[in-house]
């Protein structure tokens, strides 16, 4: 074999003289003929092999470039002490060597000579090791659990928990026990399976985005603001999760397609759990806002009072505010197009025959709508919508009545309307504000008393407080990833065309508003003695009356302009940039993580208000602040024992420790071991 360079022969060697090829490559790269890429190409080798040859050759000439493949003739390779020490730990439980080889994922030789063989292992280890049930029981130090999982012999880690003070996050475990009865890691792994091998598995995983999300640890980044080794403590590892794992993660839970399905399923565990508060449903939209480069349909934002580019979710809640399930729409539909989606889940969930009261804003109001709902044994209660007449205050009767612990006292009238010109009969129910303000609400149900179809109306206002808690504490608008994908091209969107007449229409109209405005106060000032009639005014004004029927004809046109315009067109007939939507797989996942933590706080809150005094008002951060209070863990007989450091004051040190109490009567064992939960409050 020859090397030219610029038609010069500059080295030779042998066919097969690998000593030789190996210099060659080294000697064109350092010489500066060839970059190390073409060399190694050229060669037919790898780069890093041209790499490894020169560290060889810097370190030891030539001879260093000898060496032939695999291990040198008569040697053996040093018998690593945790795979011997496993190995030797599988034989003493009564394993076989094929067990033991099969279970590492060695020849069944090489199983067989580690277990024989006199290796130097660290007595402390060794007694780890012997004593393990999984091989690995050191909550400090996961090595062989490690180990099986990048052999792929593990699906997830078993939690081992370490007996210690002054841990850190140890009052997010009182959360666990509410965790374990919402069923989310039954329906995880019925509906996901497994998404190993991985140290971190899926039952860790669920459990470290619950209790990332109680924590307020509100996006995987917040991570980097914890130290890995707290949060492994409450979760039996040696340390959590770190940024790219949970990403990682994330990434192969969306690639499974199940979120919707993971939600639903999730929906029937809290209604069969919380069947008596699905009388009354609470339906409102929450408009997500979108500030990125992608073109994404608008919807108006009524904090803002404008529209932007967003996506629109759906929830739906319980009678006492709890979060249900979520629908994300396509192209920011209305709750009109809407309610009927949401129901068919709805119906789906509660079974055929049980009727359903949804309470719901004036967004939704279309009597056509009522009609369909009604028929399919649904009932209404909602604001009116439109022009009515006041009620005289002589026919204002007050009602008071006990409703949830609560003294509920309203002036309210009630009365029978018609709508649909007669063929819709409903119930509106008004109330008389103390100011003479009349806010009438809608209904079908005929079967309660005015006071209690007020007071649940009026209590749609839980699923706004609902929605500004998740935003603040659990980051509800926050993206979760930044894909993007196009529209269905069939898909029919809202026509811009059309929102562009609307627009110029909009305008006109407001201009003809501002020039009679002109022309009336021109009337009011105007002088009889100058002028007696009409006819003069007009005359006198006549550059007002034109420009008046300029702009009406105007408005004519562009009326009729507007009529032959479609509403909505296919998304490929839009011009500019392509419509997109945002990857709704993951965001959709983490609202059922979001959900599911805020049913357990709301569970704790339900468990912590006979002992709490202002549970209404200041329970909820009773139970966060509890979450993050520093503990004690203990180990033994079967248990995982959680003692508390006192809080701020006595008196909520008392109601924790009541709540303590009631979560021990649960019986709960931590997901993935046999550990009974115990809890308690240091005295």
């Amino acid at each position: 074999r020859v090397v030219y360079v610029a038609g010069l022969p500059i080295y030779h060697w042998t066919d097969g003289d690998r000593t030789a090829e190996a210099h060659a490559m080294v000697i064109l790269v350092r010489c500066g003929y060839a970059d190390q890429n073409d060399v190694a190409r050229a060669f037919g080798f790898s780069t890093r092999t041209l790499r490894r040859s020169t560290r060889r050759f810097e370190a030891g000439g030539m001879n260093s470039l000898g060496r032939g493949v695999g291990r040198p003739q008569g040697t053996h390779c040093a018998v690593p002490s945790v795979w011997a020490s496993t190995a030797k730990s599988l034989k003493t439980q009564g394993l076989s060597v094929r067990d033991v080889a099969q279970k590492l994922g060695v020849s069944k030789s090489t199983a067989g000579r580690w277990t024989t063989e006199d290796t130097v292992v660290a007595e402390d280890h060794r007694e780890r090791v012997d004593t393990a049930c999984d091989c690995d029981p050191d909550p400090d130090t996961r090595v062989i659990d490690r180990i099986l999982a990048r052999m792929g012999k593990l699906d997830d880690a078993k939690p081992i928990f370490a007996s210690g003070r002054r841990i850190t996050h140890a009052g997010v475990l009182l959360a666990v026990p509410a965790l374990t009865q919402s069923g989310i890691f039954t329906v995880a792994e019925e509906v996901y399976g497994h998404i190993g091998p991985a140290f971190y598995g899926l039952r860790t995983t669920m459990m470290a985005l619950l209790l990332m999300a109680l924590l307020r640890i509100k996006r995987p980044e917040g991570l980097k603001e914890h130290a890995p080794v707290d949060l492994g403590r409450v979760l039996g590892l040696d340390r959590g999760p770190e940024v790219k794992t949970l990403r990682r993660k994330l990434t192969r839970l969306e690639a499974c397609g199940k979120a919707e399905v993971f939600g639903r399923k999730l929906a029937q565990k809290r209604v069969a759990r919380h069947g008596q508060a699905m009388g009354f449903l609470y339906m409102d939209g929450h408009v997500r806002v979108y500030h990125g480069k992608h073109r994404l349909p608008k919807a108006h934002v009524t904090q803002m009072r404008m529209s932007l580019p967003a996506t629109t979710d759906y929830w739906v809640n319980d009678k006492d505010g709890d979060p249900l399930f979520v629908v994300t729409t396509e192209f920011n539909e209305g709750l009109v197009q809407m309610l009927p989606v949401l129901l068919k889940e709805v119906r789906t969930l509660v079974g055929p025959r049980r009727r359903i009261t949804v309470v719901f804003d004036r967004g939704g109001w279309s009597p056509k709508l009522f009609v369909k709902l009604i028929k399919v044994r649904f009932d209404i209660l909602t604001y009116r919508k439109g022009r009515w007449e006041d009620i005289p205050t002589a026919q204002f009767v007050r009602c008071e009545k006990m409703i949830d612990g609560r003294k509920v006292r309203y002036d309210l009238n009630d009365r029978n309307i018609r709508l649909l010109q007669g063929r819709l009969g409903l119930r509106q129910i008004t109330r008389l504000s103390t100011g003479g303000h009349q806010t009438a609400i809608v209904t079908s149900r005929w079967n309660l008393p005015a006071v209690v179809l007020a007071y649940r109306m009026f209590e749609r206002w839980r699923q706004e407080n609902f929605f500004k808690y998740l935003g603040e504490e659990f980051a509800l608008d926050a993206l979760v990833d930044y894909v993007a994908e196009p529209v269905n091209p069939e898909q029919m969107v809202p026509n811009p065309e059309r929102r562009k007449a609307e627009k110029e229409l909009a305008l006109a109209r407001a201009e003809l508003k501002k020039v009679q405005a002109q022309y009336g106060a021109a009337a009011a000032a105007n002088q009889e003695t100058r002028r007696p009639t009409i006819r003069g005014f007009k005359i006198a004004h006549g550059h007002l009356g034109r420009r008046i029927r300029e702009i009406q004809k105007q408005i004519r046109v562009m009326e009729e302009k507007r009529r032959l315009i479609p509403k909505r067109v296919p998304a490929k007939d839009v011009g500019g940039k392509p419509i997109m939507r945002l990857s709704r797989e993951r965001h959709y996942l983490m609202n059922c993580i979001k959900m599911v933590a805020y049913q357990a706080e709301s569970d704790l809150l339900a468990l912590l208000r006979p002992h709490y005094a202002r549970a209404d008002e200041e329970g909820r951060t009773l139970v966060t602040s509890a979450f993050e209070s520093v503990g004690s863990l203990a180990v033994g007989d079967g248990e995982l024992r959680v003692r508390l450091v006192p809080l701020s004051s006595p008196h909520r040190s008392r109601a924790v420790a009541a709540l303590c109490e009631a979560l021990n009567a649960m019986d709960v064992c931590f997901p993935g071991t046999k550990l009974k939960l115990r809890f308690g409050v240091e005295s």
